[in-house]
Formats: structure tokens, C-alpha cells, sequence
């Protein structure tokens, strides 16, 4: 199976049964994704939707949360991983975009990772949920998923991943190409024992053999 025919199967497969996919992060402004992104490296997603309701009633606005104590701050997502740093992000991200910015997320790469707490992965985050920019955000799990299936080689950072992925997924397809892969390893391609006989694209798998149940 070619590189290409790999790639023309797997997109083929989510079009066709997953036509729908995006965050499950709970937002409704970039505002509230750019603080839901923040607190949820190394947290899932359930974990800060949980959260984030207290955080936007006490905090409805870049304005708001910019005049908030770190202390107050951290009282709101102290059951978050990492309350102390990401406490400390959140204050000096939206004093950054208050001052900088004029109140409003940027909308571009460059931009967002200036801000306090925004790397990479988080700008492409914002750039393609928010702002229905192409990109493509590598986590955990869409690392692991490109590797395994194989839509990747020897890509051994987020970095590279990112590159190779981009350079074979069309542009207007990168946004939801990101969810598919992000929501295929967490429910189906998993990191310690992936549930193979639930995956519609074992076919296109690189590493099925490797993790193929014997029947009977």
C-alpha cells in the first residue's frame, strides 16, 4: 500500500462515518476555547468543561479575567492538573491580549504565541477551532495515531508530525482532519491496548498485525 493510498482510504473512511467531528471542549467565544485550551494540557477534556462554567460566570471576558487575582484564578480551577502554572498563564495571557491585543484574541500563529501559556500546538488549536483557519494540532493522541497507523514516518516531534501531515490532508480538511484523529485514539486507537476490532480502518493500518487479536 502507497503512502498516497493510505491517506485517500482514511479520509475516505471518516468522511463517510465520522462527517461530523469537532472539539469537545465547551466554548462559545475564542476567549473562552484560548482558557478551556490552557487548562486542559495534561487534563481531559470532561475534567475542564467541569470547570470552566464557574471560570466564565466569575470571569465572562479577556477584560474580566485580566483585573483577577492569580489567587482568585486559582481557586476557580484548582482541581484542574497544574493549577499553580496554569493560574499564572491565564493572568498573564489576557493582561497581554488587554494590553496588546486591545481585548481581542489574535487570530494568527505569530500572535497567539506570544501570549503567556500559548505554544504551538495551542495557537493551531485556536486558529482551527475558532477562527476556521487550516491547521493542524498535534496532541498526544493524534502523535500516537498518525505514527501507528503509519500516515507518518520517522516523525519523532509534534513538529514533524504536523509537517507531514499538512503536506498530504487538503487544506479545507485539515481543521476536521485534526478531531478525526484526536477523537479516533481517544476512544478507539488508544494508547495501550487499542480496541482494533471496533476500528473501521485496520485496513489502512500499518501496525494492525501487531495488535490483532487471535480468533477462537
Amino acid at each position: 500500500m502507497t503512502l498516497e493510498e493510505r491517506y485517500k482510504g482514511v479520509i475516505a473512511w471518516f468522511q463517510a462515518n465520522r462527517p461530523m467531528a469537532e472539539s469537545e471542549l465547551q466554548y462559545t467565544t475564542p476567549y473562552e476555547l484560548m482558557v478551556a485550551v490552557i487548562l486542559s494540557a495534561q487534563c481531559t477534556d470532561k475534567r475542564v468543561n467541569m470547570t470552566t462554567p464557574a471560570i466564565f460566570e466569575q470571569y465572562p471576558d479577556v477584560f474580566a479575567l485580566s483585573r483577577a487575582a492569580v489567587e482568585d484564578i486559582y481557586r476557580l480551577i484548582k482541581s484542574i492538573s497544574y493549577p499553580n502554572s496554569k493560574a499564572n498563564y491565564l493572568s498573564a495571557m489576557s493582561q497581554k491580549v488587554v494590553a496588546e491585543f486591545g481585548g481581542v484574541i489574535p487570530n494568527n500563529a505569530e500572535d497567539l504565541q506570544k501570549l503567556p501559556g500559548v505554544g504551538r500546538k495551542t495557537a493551531n488549536v485556536l486558529l482551527a477551532v475558532a477562527f476556521d483557519t487550516p491547521a493542524m494540532p498535534v496532541d498526544t493522541h493524534v502523535f500516537r495515531v498518525a505514527n501507528r497507523i503509519g500516515l507518518v514516518t520517522r516523525a519523532t516531534t509534534p513538529l514533524e508530525v504536523e509537517k507531514q501531515l499538512t503536506q498530504h490532508i487538503a487544506p479545507e480538511l485539515l481543521s476536521i482532519a485534526h478531531h478525526w484523529l484526536i477523537l479516533h485514539g481517544r476512544y478507539v486507537c488508544v494508547a495501550r491496548k487499542p480496541k482494533c476490532t471496533e476500528c473501521g480502518i485496520v485496513q489502512y493500518c500499518k501496525e494492525y498485525k501487531e495488535y490483532k487479536q487471535p480468533i477462537g
